[in-house]
């Protein structure tokens, strides 16, 4: 009698990165490529199809007013950008300078992507609700940056 907790454990598990341990309960099924080595998977496709489908829905409802279509196309190529680099990072040789590059493309996008979107809701908002909008905002910029730039893992006290 075999469960399905038995297949599980019976079937292949992949690297975490070349070279590192096996990552236990993950197999080439979970691994997101949809089996295209490196591919977009169905999911991403449809993410990407939803995302730009949106976008047209925006522009169009906006009536051409420009800064409506230019809010709408600022948002949807950052978005479009900041996943690329987000897949590059990922594949990116641990260390090497394009990884450091991406790192920091990384942020100025999400930076980007975070003024634009504190600025749309602080435009509609109360002066005591837009300094809690944009203080959130900075909270977060400064956050990554951190994060990304300045906290090492493994630090003892």
């Amino acid at each position: 009698m075999s469960t399905e907790k038995t297949k599980m454990a019976e079937e292949p598990l992949l690297p975490a990165e070349a070279g590192a341990a096996a990552v236990p309960g993950r197999r080439e099924a979970d691994a997101g490529g949809g089996g295209g080595g490196g591919g977009f998977s169905w999911l991403t496709a449809l993410g990407f199809l939803f995302l730009t489908f949106n976008s047209g829905m925006a522009i169009y409802r906006s009536n051409g007013e420009a800064a409506s279509v230019a809010f709408v196309a600022f948002s949807y190529i950052d978005l479009v950008l900041l996943f690329c680099c987000l897949r590059w990072f990922e594949s990116a040789a641990p260390g090497s300078p394009a990884r450091g590059q991406l790192k920091v493309a990384v942020w100025v996008l999400t930076t980007l992507l975070t003024i634009a979107f504190s600025y749309k809701v602080a435009a509609i908002m109360p002066v005591p609700v837009q300094i809690l909008v944009w203080g959130m905002a900075a909270a977060t910029v400064l956050g990554g940056f951190y994060a990304f730039f300045l906290h090492r893992e493994g630090k003892d006290g």
